[in-house]
């Protein structure tokens, strides 16, 4: 499935092919009336779909009164499959429940039953609808990318869409394993690692060569076919032939060592030691199975936990542990089927998948993986050997991975329980947000809000604000600005607090001043009812580390200095720090680079940088005549003349 392209205005999934592929259709109109649970309501809106139908493949989805996504279904004969819905007796609770609040579908059809399962797994991901399994997961996986649009190819970590023409090597479990394999992949095989502006620029060689990690192309210091041998080895190394490379290595140092050329013979000592070193820094021991993602499953306590070793070439890139939500109700083996879809939705799947036990449609699933890959794909339990030593590793590690969540829950729920009688809440709270803003006497002024929830950091819900008031040294005003622009947007697009982007509580970080200021802006916005706490440090904090909060009605508590409550509210307000003291930071780095040329509409870096190549500063631009603006390459007459208007308005 393509990943880059846009839906249509209709809804439709992005393909490039469109309606040659899926046929999207309304199947039903929105049932009128309340929007409560209503079982008959909703059985009458599935058997109006139903008429509607054929038994051909696809994937339905259902909504509720307001339009929201419940639930995204694929199946084989879409009118067989829906119609089940209709049997409620034969259902259980939570499908029950589902029905109850169903007042429309919409269908999408498709050519297989195999496009019909890539399909859902992408309109999971896209709606995250409340009644799927779903695969909680915010960051991306990195990778690493040997470039191939240079004579000189570039090593490097990467992220989101690859688009960039080059080898991808991936996925990894977190970026820090990428970093551990990219520095020793320069000590092996001393790629370059700069950007090619950074490249062009060179006149000698920077500290990576001194040091041992770089072969400095830049200066000429290696010839352009010895360093595509070093690209090659790279490849073969990261494809799995780490053996013939190191092999490779030996036999070069020994001969350099017979021809007693000893500084040689060091530097492929040093390279080979690196090889070592990426080989023993495995901590799963995947030899001889391949490329091969590792997938185990633990359930406990009512939760799912799932384990996942990535392994290329032999080599183990990491793992990651994963924690499917909406389980309940929820067969094992259907949540690991539900999880692997909507994970290789994003990921490319390798030729193989290991699983700790048999999936439902598990040939269905291959079948579309192998689509969506381009080769194909094969799931298997693995029954001996190699294979079945790291299967029995993962799923030691997956129950081992759910039971500290689970402790970890335990301490969060009891933490949430005291909280709320430390703030006297009515009942712990299940969406924190934390305010803070940062700025240099004013200037580029920044506001961000951080969002934590029962089980952590929520941080595809960050937001920052660049503050848009008069740049002055007042933080009470921007805290205001801040609070004004997020609450009257909550009012504007969920006045009745259906959804769940309503606080149950607001942390400011600040003392009476910021809370006055807060407490100002919600009333004058009809809100009164948000709990608000503010944290600022004591008199006496520097000897006592003791953080004082303040309530609206001017109260005061403290905690012991080793109270975990502390510690946790803490830990909020300094993850609010962080992001927006970055957030600062890059838009200070931002307004260095700008120029003012930036500000006129139509001139985008290409005309910039003629204007700037011909006139040799902004100032002189805005300065020249119209004629002289004419004559520049690159710059039409139009052109031109929007440039002199801009900074002439009077003609």
């Amino acid at each position: 499935m393509p990943r880059n392209s846009q839906p249509s205005s209709a809804g439709s999934p992005p393909d490039p092919r469109g309606a040659e592929r899926f046929n999207e259709e309304r199947a039903t109109y929105t049932v009128k009336g309340s929007a409560q649970p209503d079982i008959e309501a909703g059985v009458t809106a599935i058997r109006d779909t139903v008429r509607t139908l054929k038994p051909k493949p696809g994937v339905y989805r259902m909504l509720d009164a307001r339009g929201d996504v419940l639930y995204v279904g694929k199946a084989r004969a879409l009118k067989n499959r829906v119609a089940n819905y209709t049997q409620v007796a034969n259902l259980s609770n939570r499908l029950r429940r589902m029905v109850s609040q169903t007042r429309r579908m919409e269908i999408v059809t498709t050519n297989s039953e195999a496009e019909a399962l890539l399909l859902e797994a992408q309109l999971i991901k896209r709606y995250r609808p409340p009644y799927n399994v779903l695969l909680r997961d915010d960051k991306s996986f990195p990778f690493i990318l040997l470039r191939a649009d240079h004579k000189f190819p570039r090593v490097m970590k990467h992220r989101g869409a690859r688009r960039a023409k080059g080898n991808y090597y991936g996925p990894f479990a977190s970026a820090g394993s990428v970093n551990t394999t990219i520095n020793a992949l320069q000590k092996l095989f001393l790629l370059r690692s700069c950007t090619d502006s950074f490249f062009s620029r060179r006149d000698r060689p920077c500290l990576l060569y001194q040091i041992k990690r770089c072969s400095a192309p830049c200066v000429g210091r290696i010839a352009e076919a010895d360093y595509a041998e070093l690209v090659q080895e790279t490849k073969d190394f990261l494809s799995g032939k780490s053996g013939a490379v190191q092999k490779k290595i030996e036999v070069q140092m020994a001969q350099a060592a017979a021809d007693l050329d000893f500084e040689r013979a060091a530097m492929l000592r040093d390279r080979l030691r690196a090889a070592t070193a990426i080989q023993g820094s495995q901590a799963v021991n995947a030899a001889g199975v391949g490329d091969a993602d590792v997938f185990a499953l633990a359930a406990k306590g009512g939760q799912v936990g799932i384990q996942a070793f990535f392994v290329r070439g032999g080599q183990n890139w990491g793992h990651r542990a994963f924690f499917p939500t909406h389980t309940q109700d929820v067969e094992d083996a259907d949540v690991l089927a539900d999880v692997l879809a909507q994970f290789y939705e994003e990921v490319p799947p390798p030729r193989t998948v290991l699983v700790d036990r048999e999936l439902p449609e598990q040939a269905l699933l291959a079948e579309a993986l192998g689509e969506s890959a381009g080769h194909r794909v094969e799931i298997s339990v693995p029954q001996r050997g190699d294979r079945r030593r790291l299967m029995a590793q993962a799923s030691r590690n997956a129950a081992e991975a759910l039971d500290r969540r689970l402790a970890e829950s335990g301490t969060r729920a009891k933490i949430n329980r005291e909280l709320a009688e430390f703030l006297e809440l009515a009942e712990p709270p299940q969406r924190i947000e934390i305010y803070d803003n940062s700025h240099i006497q004013g200037a580029k002024a920044v506001g961000a809000m951080v969002v934590a929830g029962p089980e952590g950091f929520v941080k595809n819900q960050y937001r920052k604000f660049n503050i848009k008031q008069a740049q002055t040294n007042d933080d009470f005003g921007m805290m205001r600005e801040v609070m004004t622009r997020r609450f009257g947007r909550a009012l504007e697009e969920d006045p009745d607090r259906d959804g769940d982007t309503w606080p149950d509580l607001v942390l400011i970080d600040g003392g009476k001043g910021q809370m006055s200021s807060v407490k100002d802006a919600l009333e004058e916005l009809g809100i009164e009812d948000v709990p608000l706490i503010a944290i600022a440090k004591g008199p006496h904090h520097g000897r006592e580390g003791r953080e004082v909060f303040h309530f609206p009605d001017g109260r005061e508590k403290t905690l012991p200095t080793n109270s975990p409550l502390l510690f946790h509210l803490q830990t909020l307000r300094d993850e609010v720090h962080r992001y927006v003291i970055g957030a600062h930071r890059a838009k200070r780095s931002r307004a260095i680079s700008a120029s003012p040329l930036d500000e006129i509409p139509g001139i985008g870096p290409s005309r910039k940088r003629a204007l700037l190549l011909h006139f040799g500063t902004a100032g002189k631009v805005r300065a020249a005549a119209l004629d002289d603006l004419k004559r520049t390459p690159g710059i039409s007459a139009g052109v031109a003349r929007k440039i002199y208007d801009f900074y002439h308005p009077g003609g």
